[in-house]
């Protein structure tokens, strides 16, 4: 049996700045782009992987949320602890160089971790913490 990672969703605050650091900056190509009123669920994932994908959806969607559950959530997107998410690269220092060019926060520069990697973090646009690693 094979498991696999098919999605896992990120929230955006604004469409606009998600797509320019998905897309324009890690590279990655738009899969989807789903209106409904004035909310917008976008589809990116890396070129070459049809298969994994990330869904950057408004952070405070969906049907069963109160709006003390809403106001939560936008406390802890706004301070960017609400989501995480890990990628890979074969060329951390050239992707650091790209993301950090683009303006993104840097959380940590390239560092050699004892456990293998070698890896760096910067904030998208939301927030959301954005650890990448290379394998050393």
């Amino acid at each position: 049996m094979k498991t696999t990672i098919h999605y896992t969703f990120l929230p955006h605050t604004d469409a606009e700045a998600a797509l320019a650091f998905y897309r324009d900056t890690l590279g990655f190509e738009v899969r989807n782009d789903v209106g409904y009123e004035d909310m917008r669920w976008i589809t990116v994932g890396p070129v070459g992987q049809p298969e994994t994908s990330i869904v950057l959806q408004p952070p405070t969607a969906g049907p069963d949320l109160t709006e003390d559950d809403r106001r939560s959530i936008m406390e802890l997107v706004s301070k960017g602890v609400f989501a995480a998410i890990t990628l890979g690269t074969d060329d951390l220092d050239g992707l650091f160089k790209r993301v950090e060019a683009a303006g993104a926060t840097v959380v940590h520069e390239p560092t050699d971790q004892p456990y293998g990697v070698r890896d760096c973090a910067f904030r998208d646009p939301a927030g959301n913490l954005v650890r990448i690693n290379q394998l050393t």
